[in-house]
């Protein structure tokens, strides 16, 4: 609307010189002076509309302001918990996470395909004997693999032995299995109770000010309440967090642990079937 003012302003100002050639050259001096004065309010109207036009808009007008982002509020808010507990806090994620992280990259390599590792020491049996399976299970990465050569190396001495090494095995692989990973269910159990510890803390402190104030005013404890209650609240992200990478390793643990109890009855019954 500016700009279309403007506009009208300049195609009247440029349509003065062709009014100026049509007047007659005779005119009087009123008239001359009142086409003066025309002209000058013309060229200040367009100079007010060009200063107009070219002023920039504020900032708030041309656009509002970004909300910020989950990142950054999430920020914002661990900055004003306080570097005491929320700190703690942000170890416990941390190591949670580390120990988390190593569990699961070790699970992944120990799972071992137990069908097709059962057929190859099955074949390897029939063909080249006890030497020939032992082999096959030493080329081959996971508890099963290890479980399956400890008896095979004790097949020699009967059933029974070789039954004995392969329970007394399979408790091993399971213990190397579930290795620190109660550290993660300490960590699960620490965070939150860490944050309601700062949130019992900051409320103690809000109830002192208002002991000391002598009043009961709002705004001298909402701050405090608040910083109180946001250690609870990344007290509970953390042990959630936590919980999922923690569930996980326990389903997968189960999964290898029932691959080794079917791999060593199978294991069994082929050494059985060897030895007549």
């Amino acid at each position: 609307m500016k700009r279309f003012i403007s506009l009208l302003f300049l195609c009247a100002f440029m349509a003065q010189p062709m009014l100026w050639a049509n007047t007659n050259t005779t005119q009087d001096p009123t008239e001359e002076a009142a086409v003066e004065q025309v002209d000058s309010v013309a060229v200040d109207s367009l100079a007010v509309a060009e200063e107009v036009v070219m002023e920039p808009m504020p900032e708030t007008e041309i656009e509002e302001a970004a909300p910020a982002g989950f990142t950054q509020e999430l920020k914002k808010r661990f900055i004003e918990g306080g570097p005491g507990f929320m700190g703690i806090v942000l170890l416990c994620l941390i190591l949670g996470l580390a120990i988390a992280i190593e569990r699961i990259i070790f699970l992944n390599l120990s799972t071992t395909n137990t069908a097709k590792l059962t057929s190859s020491v099955e074949d390897a049996l029939k063909s080249g004997g006890v030497e020939a399976a032992k082999e096959v299970c030493r080329n081959t990465s996971g508890p099963v693999a290890s479980i399956f050569y400890q008896g095979l190396d004790r097949s020699s001495e009967g059933l029974e032995n070789a039954e004995k090494a392969v329970v007394a095995y399979g408790g091993v692989q399971m213990g190397q299995l579930e290795k620190n990973v109660s550290w993660i269910s300490l960590f699960i159990a620490l965070a939150p109770m860490l944050g309601f510890m700062g949130t019992v803390i900051g409320m103690i402190q809000a109830f002192d000010k208002i002991e000391a104030a002598g009043d009961m005013q709002p705004s001298l404890v909402a701050g405090g309440i608040k910083v109180a209650l946001l250690t609870t609240v990344f007290g509970l992200i953390v042990a959630i967090i936590l919980q999922i990478f923690y569930n996980y390793i326990v389903a997968k643990i189960d999964s290898i642990v029932n691959d080794m109890e079917d791999a060593s009855i199978t294991l069994m019954d082929m050494l059985a079937a060897n030895s007549k």
